[in-house]
């Protein structure tokens, strides 16, 4: 059994990216102590000038909950293998990073392998949601791990829901970012069609607004393609194509096939091999319309 997490605990925050430097600042402003680090050591010091620590790896075992939010599979098994000697018994680590579901269930049984507690956490709402604690969190692993943690999520997420055991987290963040990355390409195509057939793009997301058709991607996505808009960086297009690619594996896994997530991926894959890997998703209406 154990007993409910609060605000008084210290907190290691590993990645300071789009998300992780903002849901950090969320954990400071809200009281925590929390030691924050990035294999890029300056990306931690605007959180270091608001009051975290500087965490070296070798101090994980300080702290009993680590979080994680890092780039990709590579990145979190390259810091877990890292920090895995330094684990005890009883730590928990919250990965709020978006992994394949295959490389949770390992990283959840290397972790495990110390006595220690994985919970998975994907995250949904993006750099918007990060900076106003509006996310909405998918969890898997032990129920009663995940209600002791919840004053943790709380100035994190408006939502945590539990979805099963380890990976179902993953697996729902996946089901999400299909949905956010293949309706992106078709956001864009149909920002494309009204521009050449006279319509006034900027009017898009307010004329559909309530709509069937509206979406929060629609939202956010439409009136920056319109107006070629793509700054600041709010979902990078590898963060999106590495998700679907994702979701296309997993669905390969379970013998489904899906075919305009399989297109999308393309889409989104050719996109990022024209050097836009690191640009905002928005910009996948160059593709559409030939002008990469």
């Amino acid at each position: 059994m154990f007993m409910p997490m609060t605000t008084d605990n210290a907190i290691a925050f590993l990645g300071m990216g789009l998300m992780g430097s903002r849901m950090s600042k969320r954990l400071l402003d809200a009281g925590v102590s929390i030691a924050v680090w990035n294999r890029t050591a300056n990306a931690c010091e605007p959180l270091i000038q608001a009051g975290a620590d500087a965490l070296q790896l070798e101090q994980i075992g300080q702290y009993p909950v680590v979080m994680l939010c890092l780039a990709d599979d590579a990145a979190v098994q390259d810091v877990v293998t890292q920090i895995l000697p330094y684990l005890h018994p009883k730590q928990i680590c919250i990965d709020f990073s978006s992994l394949s579901v295959a490389a949770t269930q390992q990283l959840a049984a290397q972790v495990a392998s110390k006595q220690a507690i994985w919970v998975d956490s994907p995250v949904s709402g993006g750099t918007l949601g990060a900076e106003n604690g509006s996310l909405v969190v998918f969890a898997g692993g032990d129920t009663q791990v995940i209600d002791a943690l919840r004053p943790l999520y709380a100035p994190l997420a408006q939502r945590v829901t539990c979805m099963g055991s380890t990976g179902t987290g993953q697996a729902t963040k996946i089901c999400n970012q299909l949905i956010v990355a293949a309706s992106s390409t078709l956001i864009a195509e149909a920002v494309a069609l009204a521009q050449q057939t006279g319509v006034d793009a900027n009017l898009l997301a307010s004329a559909l607004a309530d709509g069937f058709a509206d979406s929060k991607p629609f939202q956010i996505l439409a009136p920056r393609m319109a107006q070629k808009s793509f700054e600041p960086i709010q979902w990078k297009v590898q963060t999106l194509s590495k998700d679907l690619h994702n979701a296309v594996t997993l669905a390969q896994q379970v013998k489904i096939n899906l075919p305009m997530a399989q297109h999308a991926l393309h889409q989104l894959q050719q996109h990022q091999a024209q050097g836009f890997a690191e640009q905002d998703l928005s910009t996948v209406i160059l593709h559409i319309k030939g002008k990469v």
